[in-house]
């Protein structure tokens, strides 16, 4: 029967023909198949009915690499419509529901409930961190205290007409031990304790951050009295600038807004206290470090001896220590440390101990973790040609010979030719006798010739220098520079501050003022003109001490190290110049 299409044949000789690689080219249609056998079978058109799976039959006619085409009929547009509507139905339907979501909570994120906070519920069981625990920090602690008391005790002080303070914000260096303190006091308080970071708040949808601390404080005025903690605070709390631009809001200060009318709103926080930490103060807004959202600004500060003494003791009782050990010791040749430090030195020294199979741990543990904590980790396989080991020998005794003639309160307590860290190859370890805060000029000076005394002693026995000192000149002229620059030690440019501080306890962050070009080249020439004077009187030194100076690294370079009566021996020979005192008072 013959069709415009051809022949009419059944579905079932279709597939034989297919199977067998007869056809060429097929037109798929609804409810029907058109197709055209290969040339060297006839090249006839046939067409047969079709009621089935088409993905059985496409599945069929890929296999066996047919090419065909398939044509949408009316059945097929009906139902691929039906599939656009119902796809389009649950989007819009998704959409309206997200929205409606974010109408009740200020953005999308907060409709799917991002708004909550994540703050950490505090565990009396699981914590058992008390003020016993924090050391070295007395004042603080004494703050925190009476914060503490006023918890438990609140009707006398209420009697009195006393209001609780809204807010306690600690302020000190890093590894001071501001969040401990506040471990303590959730520990001591007996209250609720609610505690968040900063960066928790923000997240990427708009409306995020203040929707958690609208939910943090809720949740804190349901278990009144209670304590809120945020740590970093400097991360939600930085002074507004409107920095956005085209007039964009930006997410932070929507989250600082919120904090601010959280703390003192219409609404009071009754029985609330916020404790906040920052290592950052000179960030924070103006509106938050005022009374009546932070009415106490505490600070941690880094221990002096008697406060390193005592968390030392804190830290090192679980551990075995050697008859030998005397923490005081230790304590008066840690200045600077702050507690994170001293917690480490004592993990340290337990670590050395174990590792040499001892059952405690003696005061040499103690002196090489300080080493290591000072100076780095000790690297023997580091092996210096015969000149670079000469070198740093020479280097180092001159280190130690000028600085035993400098004023001020520390000692050189060991000289080592050992490499250590990532690129010292020797050092002069100094010691403070006493906890010093403040540098008097002429032993600024004394610093800047004991600085320059390993390059002055290569260039007095070699006659020329190497590389060695490039980490000296780098400290001597940032010490030079500040006392030009900020500590204002000018004959000519007085007591004027060039450079202001923008990070008050971190490292770092000075920048200089808006000078004029006159004033930056005197600058300059004052800077060099001290550093020069400092490197002639480490010349001077050296060459009045020369046999000392020889005899010293021969017995250097034959221990590699020198240190206690051996060396102090070797440094009451050393002889002062006439011209040194008058340097070092009038520079």
């Amino acid at each position: 029967m013959k069709t415009e299409s051809g022949a009419q044949s059944s579905y079932r000789i279709f597939v034989d023909q297919v199977k067998a690689s007869q056809v060429q080219q097929v037109t798929l249609q609804s409810g029907r198949i058109d197709y055209v056998l290969k040339p060297e079978f006839g090249g006839q058109h046939y067409y047969a009915n079709f009621v089935g799976s088409t993905e059985n039959l496409t599945r069929l006619l890929q296999t066996h690499n047919v090419e065909f085409t398939a044509l949408n009929g009316g059945a097929d547009t009906a139902s691929g419509l039906l599939g656009l509507l119902l796809s389009t139905g649950l989007l819009v339907g998704a959409f309206a529901w997200l929205m409606k979501l974010s109408s009740a909570g200020g953005g999308i994120g907060v409709g799917m409930g991002m708004g909550k906070s994540n703050a950490r519920v505090y565990d009396e069981k699981k914590s058992r961190i008390t003020f016993a625990d924090v050391a070295g920090v007395d004042e603080a602690k004494q703050e925190l205290q009476e914060v503490v008391d006023f918890l438990k005790n609140g009707e006398k002080y209420r009697r009195i007409g006393a209001k609780i303070p809204k807010g306690v914000l600690l302020v000190g260096p890093p590894g001071t031990g501001k969040t401990l303190l506040a471990k303590a006091v959730a520990g001591e308080a007996g209250v609720p304790f609610l505690s968040m970071s900063g960066s928790e708040f923000v997240e990427l949808y708009v409306g995020v951050g203040a929707s958690r601390v609208r939910d943090l404080f809720n949740r804190a005025k349901r278990q009144a009295p209670c304590i809120v903690f945020i740590d970093e605070l400097d991360a939600i709390g930085k002074t507004r600038g409107g920095g956005v631009p085209n007039g964009g809001n930006d997410e932070r200060e929507q989250t600082l807004n919120q904090l601010l009318t959280e703390m003192d709103g219409f609404d009071g926080n009754e029985g609330v206290i916020l404790i906040a930490a920052t290592n950052r103060p000179e960030t924070l807004d103006a509106a938050l470090r005022r009374p009546g959202r932070f009415d106490r600004q505490v600070l941690v500060d880094r221990p002096d001896k008697s406060g390193r003494l005592e968390i030392l003791q804190v830290h090192a009782r679980p551990v075995t220590l050697g008859e030998d050990v005397s923490l005081e010791t230790i304590a008066a040749q840690t200045f600077g440390f702050a507690g994170a430090d001293l917690a480490n030195l004592v993990n340290e020294a337990a670590l050395m101990a174990a590792r040499n199979n001892r059952q405690a741990v003696l005061m040499a543990d103690f002196k090489e973790a300080i080493e290591r904590v000072v100076a780095g980790l000790e690297k023997r396989s580091r092996v210096l040609t015969p000149i670079e080991r000469q070198t740093v020998a020479y280097h180092e005794v001159g280190h130690a010979l000028v600085g035993a003639l400098m004023p001020g309160g520390s000692k050189v307590s060991k000289i080592s030719i050992v490499p250590r860290g990532l690129g010292a190859l020797g050092y002069t370890l100094q010691m403070p006798e006493t906890d010093r805060y403040l540098l008097m000029e002429d032993e600024l000076r004394g610093q800047l010739a004991t600085l320059l005394g390993g390059r002055s002693a290569e260039e007095t026995v070699f006659g020329k220098v190497s590389t060695g000192a490039s980490d000296d000149i780098q400290k001597a002229t940032e010490l030079a520079e500040r006392a030009i620059t900020q500590y204002g030690m000018s004959s000519t440019l007085g007591p004027v501050a060039f450079e202001k501080n923008s990070a008050q306890f971190l490292e770092g962050g000075s920048t200089r003022r808006s000078i004029s070009p006159e004033v930056a080249v005197e600058i300059d020439r004052q800077v060099k003109q001290s550093i020069e004077k400092a490197h002639d009187m480490a010349l001077a030194i050296l060459r009045l001490n020369r046999d000392l100076l020889e005899s010293a690294t021969q017995r250097l370079l034959q221990t590699e190290g020198l240190e206690g009566d051996e060396l102090q021996a070797i440094l009451d020979q050393v002889k002062a110049p006439i011209e040194m005192k008058e340097w070092l008072a009038k520079g």
